[in-house]
């Protein structure tokens, strides 16, 4: 049994540590108190002997056994169902690990089943035993100080994901091509960082639905609110995030518009360009075209050419040759291609 800790508590102490299973519930009966059994990776057939022994609900065992739940509190008669989403941020590849904590809390038994190594319930369980005054307030206490951990392990992630935020925005102005692909990474963490979140704040008003009903204690009570307070900051900055990398993602769309813009605006001026140096250059062709064509005309050996014989005939062909230049140049200057 991959258990990390067994333990029973009575009036805010431990006062035994059971080694199976069996024991726990025996020893349970003997003095009282409750149980906080920590397991970790548990196989469903190691979950079907828990849920036997404490007679947990089919439908939660089976939510627990198959896992990639989302985060969301259920009531099975006296018994909690919670489903938490720890995150931790992992600085070395910059990005957002998620993990899944389940918990069975009822009026005298607490199970955590770890997933993933965030949250830190050894932290907890310590801290809770530090603090008799706390722990003599029964399995919701241990459910408080979990769920305070757990929102407690979120403010580094806002840090983090604040810091990649702000690399972002200096990589949109300095014309990375790679800022997109990040954009969209990280608006992928933050999105399921709110579904992490958000449910949190419609559990907590759940909680507080049910402290009258249950009798929960009124220091407990406060706890509680406090933490939902710590929750709906959280949820809070969550928003700001998502709202910035859409802004992000607004003001890469313009900045590579603008870049297209100038590259498009580059492009058609070297274009005019080459247009002006095509109209120059077929001008001139075409002026000189006009005395080759004369020419090559009267080169050609025929026989019978009147202007050949006529006195004025090699003058005239000169300034047909000639004139026929400076009309060309008159048109293509007026037209303005020279």
């Amino acid at each position: 049994m991959p258990v990390i800790d067994n333990a029973i508590y009575n009036g805010g102490v431990r006062v035994a540590t059971p080694v199976t299973l069996e024991e726990t519930f025996e020893t349970r009966e003997a003095h009282g108190g409750f149980a906080w059994i920590g397991l970790y990776r548990p196989t469903d057939a190691e979950l079907d002997a828990v849920a036997s022994e404490f007679g947990l609900h089919p439908l939660a065992v089976e939510d627990a056994r198959k896992g990639h739940q989302r985060a969301k509190l259920e009531r099975y008669g006296e018994t909690l169902f919670v489903v938490l989403r720890p995150a931790r941020y992992l600085d070395d590849v910059e990005q957002v690990e998620f993990g899944e904590l389940h918990m069975f809390v009822g009026r005298d038994f607490t199970i955590s089943i770890r997933r993933a190594e965030s949250p830190n319930l050894a932290k907890v369980r310590h801290r809770l035993e530090a603090s008799p005054e706390l722990l003599m307030k029964g399995p919701e206490a241990v459910l408080y100080a979990v769920l305070d951990e757990v929102v407690d392990e979120y403010l580094p992630v806002l840090t983090g994901l604040e810091n990649d935020i702000d690399e972002i925005e200096e990589q949109l102005f300095d014309g990375d091509p790679a800022v997109t692909r990040r954009i969209y990474d990280l608006a992928s963490e933050v999105m399921e960082f709110q579904r992490a979140t958000r449910p949190l704040v419609d559990m907590f008003a759940a909680l507080e639905h049910g402290f009258e009903k249950y009798g929960v204690d009124l220091e407990l009570r406060r706890y509680l609110r406090d933490v939902k307070d710590h929750v709906l900051r959280v949820v809070d900055r969550g928003e700001a995030f998502r709202q910035l990398l859409q802004n992000a993602l607004s003001v890469h769309a313009t900045l590579v518009g603008q870049r297209q813009n100038e590259e498009m605006k580059r492009l058609t001026e070297t274009s005019l360009a080459q247009s002006e140096q095509t109209k120059k250059i077929s001008s001139w062709a075409a002026i000189l075209f006009a005395p080759t064509l004369v020419g090559t005309i009267y080169g050609m050996n025929f026989a019978y050419m009147p202007e050949l014989d006529w006195v004025l005939g090699y003058p005239f062909a000169v300034l047909l040759m000639v004139g026929l230049g400076f009309v060309l140049y008159g048109v293509f200057k007026r037209r303005g291609w020279l």
